[in-house]
């Protein structure tokens, strides 16, 4: 039989591990294993005056972001604390406490207070405010920018499609959106070659355009680009170049740019520097010679 002592012993071992049960299974506890986040305050009444100030705030003064929801933060003014929400679309910037910001997703993250306010959505905006993809997955170069519901259509520069992760347009390849792959979008296909080749990223004439060409980054991956105006493709030197250097390319300007504007453009007159500095000392003199106006 157990004495007296350890039976006290046994009941009170016994009473510390049951009150850690109920703080693990106590309703909004954190989850076992999961990554430490910002406490969620909750709003309580306005103080009155001589009441000390809620341990609610994490500091007397400042805005917090909640724990759980990205588009939620708290205001604590002298201890009182209110909870606010960001325009829908828009998540809170938590970089200074001392500063009141709600910024785009693709600015903050998000990834440990993940949950968000519901949705209110309207024409081409899934949200209220942001940018979001065109709602047809194979278009790939227009985006939304939603303003409190109203939307206005961008598309991208040429060779670029809208990327969902960072909210800008950027080369396909870096986009990784399904569909919009850099030889879905320039219907264009890296010849193979051999990896000495390939890291030295080569360059193909576009069949369709003179001016513009394709590089091939790693042999791989095609990116759009194009020569100055007046300039074409050279595929045998792999260059930009004047049209009639290439053959199949002399007449590409024609009727867009004239002989001689494009002559002009090969052979740029050299600016007569004696002219111009006598120019800029004649406009020097005349602004000091100026008579002074009298009161």
């Amino acid at each position: 039989m157990p004495s007296t002592a350890q039976a006290h012993w046994v009941l009170l071992v016994l009473a510390v591990l049951a009150a850690d049960i109920v703080l693990c299974q106590r309703p909004g506890g954190r989850k076992p294993g999961a990554k430490p986040a910002t406490p969620r305050p909750q709003p309580s009444p306005q103080p009155q005056e001589g009441d000390e100030l809620t341990d609610e705030c994490p500091e007397p003064n400042g805005y917090f972001a909640d724990g759980y929801q990205c588009d939620k933060y708290y205001e604590c003014i002298e201890g009182a604390i209110t909870e606010k929400l960001c325009p829908d679309g828009m998540v809170f910037n938590d970089y200074s406490t001392m500063v009141e910001k709600c910024d785009l997703p693709f600015n903050i993250d998000c990834s440990t207070r993940a949950e968000l306010q519901k949705p209110k959505p309207s024409l081409h905006c899934p949200r209220q405010n942001g940018y979001f993809a065109h709602e047809d997955s194979k278009i790939c170069d227009k985006f939304y920018f939603c303003v409190d519901g109203k939307f206005n259509m961008i598309t991208c520069p040429d060779g670029l499609v809208y990327n969902e992760r960072t909210g800008i347009c950027t080369w396909p390849d870096e986009a990784k959106k399904a569909g919009c792959s850099s030889q879905e979008v320039f219907k264009f296909s890296c010849p193979e070659v051999g990896i000495a080749e390939a890291q030295q990223h080569p360059r193909y004439a576009d069949p369709d355009d003179c001016q513009f060409f394709y590089v091939c980054i790693d042999g791989k991956i095609p990116r759009r680009n194009g020569c100055k105006r007046g300039q074409v493709f050279n595929d045998v030197t792999r260059n930009c170049d004047w049209p009639r250097n290439v053959a199949e390319c002399k007449e590409w300007y024609k009727g867009i740019i004239s002989d001689e504007e494009l002559e002009a453009l090969e052979f740029p007159r050299p600016k007569n520097r004696t002219t111009e500095y006598r120019n800029q000392a004649s406009r020097r003199k005349g602004a000091s010679s100026r008579p002074l106006l009298e009161d």
